[in-house]
């Protein structure tokens, strides 16, 4: 604990400072992208379509495409549905349980399996089995107190259309046909519980990104900077966006003008959202939170097993640490993966700097720092028991959802990293946030996306909050653009929880575009006249 506040306290000596933009005579380009991940390819797709005339720069300091968050073995790469995330539907003090999030990720989640089927249907991104399968999402209990809640949990989920076709059980042997794994060696006399749907998901992001880029690319005429990094953001007296970029190969810099900037830089985006200056950027800061997975080599346990096992965070721990035993396809191969396991570092990405968050820090963000330390000391002690966790620790976390797990079938692998939001609040000084946000300047000519739970899920969603807040957002309210954003996403502006007819219409197009599974909901007569 004293080490972490030490940690803390350092950072508010270090000040950032940021280089003088290069000229340069380039004529401006319409949209500047920075990061190659899933959200700024989303973002590129969806204006590439709106706008097919639009220039676009992308920009990517590593070496290649979705190198970061989006890369398979860097996030959980489920399509987040709210089916088995427990944390999504919390207990309130009256016992009642809430379901509202989980159904608002449910339906961000078939928004973006539109918007990925409307692709397909394009033949923009090759075969849907390249980057999504249907692998069922299990939540999985044990003891009095939890048995309680999931049962809880599944009767108010029954309430909700996008969630018909649950199951629960609580008996051993119809568990062990949904996950034997989870029940070879387990104490016979051991009450546990589970839910199961089979239409869950899962995906690689990391395929689906690079397919998105490579379109843009070869289609659309996006030009792809790799090996490139934003040193700085700064607003001309034009009112255009000089972007000044690194060449990292013969660390040159060159400046790009902008009509407009999306910081889609995952944990980077923070020290840039900062170098712009605007207004809204104020009072932000981040935590960041690392992962790792025990990952099996045992080709015995991978083919033995077929379900994303999601089980009970521990106290403290922030969204992207619920421990989940998890089947992954990657490159046309199943993977074994558990954990996350949290880990701390200053680096605000996998292969950032060391002074990431120190450099983060000045007099804008001090106070809701220091709140949201003082606020979150479970968090803190979590994260210090989790970089204290030997390897012996981890597989007997492991065995508590694989009784039989040796530690010679697993190895310990890094993750991506997060920065969780910290928002300053007039009231208590400090949020941290779980969530991720959209921050845009007042005229919507730069925004930049923070925060990472629920994350790459919902890219397609997201960046329909950017397009709202950005500088397109006159054009998004006219008839073309209307016309064709219900062409790439049918539902769009409409609910489909409490309309199941219309859910069934959405949910079977697009999972018979992508060859996934679809429950019909029942609709009521009246409806159906």
């Amino acid at each position: 604990m004293r080490t972490s506040l030490l940690v803390v306290l350092s950072c508010f000596i270090v000040a950032s400072c940021s280089k003088a933009p290069a000229p340069s005579n380039d004529k401006p380009v319409d949209v500047v992208l920075i990061g190659a991940g899933v959200m700024s390819a989303t973002l590129g797709t969806m204006l590439k379509e709106l706008d097919p005339e639009l220039t676009i720069e992308m920009f990517e300091r590593m070496d290649s495409v979705s190198a970061e968050s989006s890369d398979a073995m860097n996030n959980a790469g489920t399509g987040h549905s709210g089916f088995a995330e427990l944390n999504y539907t919390p207990e309130m003090p009256d016992g009642t349980i809430d379901t509202k999030k989980a159904v608002d990720i449910n339906e961000q989640f078939e928004i973006s399996k539109q918007f990925w089927a409307y692709q397909v249907k394009k033949e923009y991104l090759g075969a849907p089995n390249t980057f999504i399968n249907n692998v069922p999402h299990m939540a999985f209990v044990w003891g009095d107190d939890n048995i309680n809640y999931l049962r809880k949990r599944y009767d108010a989920l029954q309430k909700e259309n996008l969630f018909k076709g649950m199951l629960y059980t609580e008996d051993h042997e119809t568990i062990r046909k949904w996950a034997p794994l989870v029940m070879n060696g387990r104490d016979a006399n051991q009450k546990v519980a589970a839910t199961r749907m089979d239409i869950g998901t899962d995906v690689n992001y990391g395929t689906l990104t690079r397919s998105m880029v490579k379109h843009l690319t070869g289609t659309h005429g996006m030009t792809l900077n790799l090996r490139s990094q934003v040193e700085d953001i700064k607003r001309g007296k034009d009112g255009l966006w000089n972007v000044t970029v690194k060449n990292l190969a013969d660390n040159k810099l060159k400046t790009v003008s902008a009509k407009f900037v999306f910081i889609g830089a995952g944990g980077g985006a923070l020290p840039l959202l900062e170098k712009t200056g605007i207004p809204e950027a104020k009072g932000y800061g981040g935590v960041p939170v690392g992962g790792q997975w025990l990952v099996t080599t045992n080709q015995a346990l991978i083919e033995a097993h077929h379900a994303k096992v999601y089980g009970k965070a521990s106290v403290g721990s922030p969204p992207m640490s619920v421990p989940h035993l998890d089947t992954r396809i990657i490159d046309g191969k199943k993977a074994l993966l558990f954990g996350p396991f949290a880990t701390f570092s200053t680096k605000f990405l996998k292969n950032g700097s060391w002074v990431d968050l120190p450099a983060s820090i000045g007099t804008g963000n001090v106070r809701p720092m220091v709140q949201a330390g003082i606020d979150n000391i479970p968090l803190t002690k979590y994260l210090v028991e989790q970089v204290m966790n030997s390897q012996e620790d981890r597989v007997a976390t492991l065995r508590e959802y694989l009784p039989e797990a040796k530690m010679e079938d697993w190895e310990l692998v890094n993750a991506g990293q997060r920065v969780q939001i910290v928002k300053d609040d007039p009231k208590k000084g400090g949020l941290l946030q779980f969530g991720t946000e959209v921050v845009a300047s007042a005229d919507g000519s730069v925004t930049a996306l923070l925060g990472a739970s629920p994350g790459a899920s919902t890219a397609a969603p997201i960046m329909l909050k950017v397009l709202k807040a950005s500088a397109f957002r006159d054009k998004l309210e006219t008839p073309e653009w209307q016309a064709k954003m219900h062409e790439m996403i049918p539902s769009y502006g409409r609910k489909l929880n409490d309309d199941p007819a219309f859910a069934n219409q959405i949910r079977q197009q697009s999972s018979a575009a992508l060859g996934l599974k679809a429950f019909t909901l029942d609709v009521p007569a009246a409806t159906q006249e």
